[in-house]
């Protein structure tokens, strides 16, 4: 069947979206991260930035108050000319007021300041914390983002005489110019990339799934008939040259078995067919035997009913010889089972008739309904309950009087036949080889009574069971369906 036929993606897709995803991937992940770095850099830099100006027209403003013991009032009248000159050094507006607050001096036209007065609260914690206090906000005349800084400024005695305050304007959205630029150059090198990718990945997977369904279709082949599997010749060093090898190997290994099975089928041919004709045959003959002791032991020329007697006797000998007949007729053609000819027959009168040939043993029949119709060949059903009861009578344990129960129940459109033995049992580690060909526990056994019997029921589409403990007994179940 074509890899298309098959449910999901072959082989070859998986490895081309595979490449494909990562590819995918991979720019997603390095553009966005190149968005960060970019961003973080941007803040850091304007952080850098706010800093050298911060320190730089502090500088300036310590200088310029630093030739006397300046105090407050006196900020407007030192610094009238030189906060001109470091605004325009440093290009920062800067605003300066008193320790409540109040305006003082400014580069900048009183008129354009919006803040005259300091709010309390951040004039104390400028006055509190003796470090440079920032606030973040955003300008959208300007569309700029604005830190407004406010610092202490102090005498030579280093007392604070004022309130320092400058905004300082700066647009992160600068690296968005520099991360548009990269992205449209790792956007061209990545679809390259990608290009190039897809062809090798392509070629690739092609190759590969070539490969494989070849050495799938050359596998798929190999049969036990297959009169001559070839060897797979691949010359490339890599995982796939393992499973050449292995393939390789199996089908030598799978040469030299069809060489022995071959001989060894012919052996156990004739020897299995010796088994089953000796088996066959002699499995008739047991209650041929048991029947005329019986009849002998029990003979009585003055018996009213001698006649009856010998008439039972000839007609049971009578079948048991045309079971062998016809046992030896099918063997002939080649040792199949007889034919089945079903007929429409009582099940408990039938088993009762077969029971007959064991009237010295203690069997007991049981059954829940008083007549039972089925519809199956006599002989089957013969053969299955005399290889079951003489199992039965076989497992006798040597301490107690053998006793075996045969229970006939029909629930609703199934058959149950139990046969049960209070015998030896089964012994757990021959449990699971009860039903194979040829295997057999006893001395004189040939091992096939219970496989015959299980091939017969399965004819029938039945199924037989077994439950057995050491020591106490071992009950047979065959169930049969009903159709009558």
């Amino acid at each position: 069947m074509p890899l298309s036929k098959y449910k999901g993606y072959s082989l070859r897709n998986k490895v081309f979206w595979g490449f494909l995803l990562i590819c995918f991937l991979s720019i997603a992940g390095s553009t966005i991260l190149s968005f960060y770095i970019l961003k973080n850099n941007a803040v850091e830099q304007s952080r850098t930035d706010l800093q050298k100006k911060a320190e730089s027209l502090m500088s300036a403003l310590d200088y310029s108050v630093s030739h006397t013991q300046t105090q407050t009032d006196d900020l407007p009248k030192i610094l009238s000319n030189d906060i001109f000159e470091i605004a325009d050094i440093n290009n920062q507006d800067i605003i300066i007021y008193d320790l409540k607050g109040n305006f003082l001096i400014s580069n900048k036209d009183i008129n354009l300041i919006p803040q005259k007065k300091l709010p309390l609260g951040i004039a104390n914690q400028v006055l509190s914390s003796d470090k440079r206090l920032d606030f973040n906000s955003y300008d959208q005349k300007t569309d700029a983002n604005v830190t407004s800084s406010y610092m202490i400024l102090k005498n030579n005695m280093l007392e604070p005489i004022g309130i320092v305050y400058f905004p300082f304007y700066h647009n992160d959205g600068s690296y968005f110019s520099v991360f548009n630029k990269y992205v449209n150059y790792i956007i061209i090198v990545n679809l390259l990339i990608i290009i190039f990718g897809v062809w090798l990945s392509w070629i690739i997977s092609n190759n590969l799934t070539r490969a494989v369904t070849k050495f799938s279709d050359m596998i798929n082949k190999v049969t036990l008939f297959d009169s001559d599997p070839k060897p797979i010749r691949y010359y490339q060093n890599d995982e796939l040259n393992q499973l050449v090898k292995a393939y390789n190997t199996m089908i030598l290994q799978i040469k030299e078995q069809k060489e022995r099975l071959s001989f060894k089928e012919k052996e156990e041919a004739w020897r299995e067919m010796a088994k089953q004709v000796a088996h066959e045959v002699k499995n008739p003959l047991t209650p041929m035997k048991l029947t005329i002791q019986n009849f002998e032991r029990k003979f009585d020329p003055n018996d009213p009913n001698i006649h009856e007697k010998v008439k039972n006797l000839s007609k049971t000998m009578v079948d048991q010889i045309d079971l062998v007949a016809t046992v030896a007729s099918a063997f002939s053609q080649f040792a199949q089972l007889p034919e089945k000819h079903n007929e429409i027959f009582d099940l408990n009168k039938e088993i009762r008739t077969i029971m007959n040939v064991f009237s010295d043993e203690k069997i007991y029949f049981h059954s829940n309904k008083d007549e039972i119709m089925v519809e199956m060949d006599k002989i089957y059903l013969s053969r299955i309950i005399t290889n079951l009861v003489a199992n039965a009578i076989q497992a006798k344990h040597d301490d107690r009087e053998n006793i075996i129960n045969l229970d006939v129940e029909q629930r609703q459109k199934r058959i149950f036949i139990t046969v049960t033995d209070n015998g030896k049992g089964i012994p757990e580690d021959l449990f699971d080889r009860i039903f194979e060909p040829n295997f057999t526990s006893k001395s004189g056994g040939t091992g096939l009574g219970l496989t015959m019997v299980r091939k017969m029921v399965e004819d029938y589409k039945g199924e037989i069971t077994v439950q057995s403990e050491v020591g106490k007994g071992s009950t047979f179940t065959i169930s049969l369906p009903n159709n009558v």
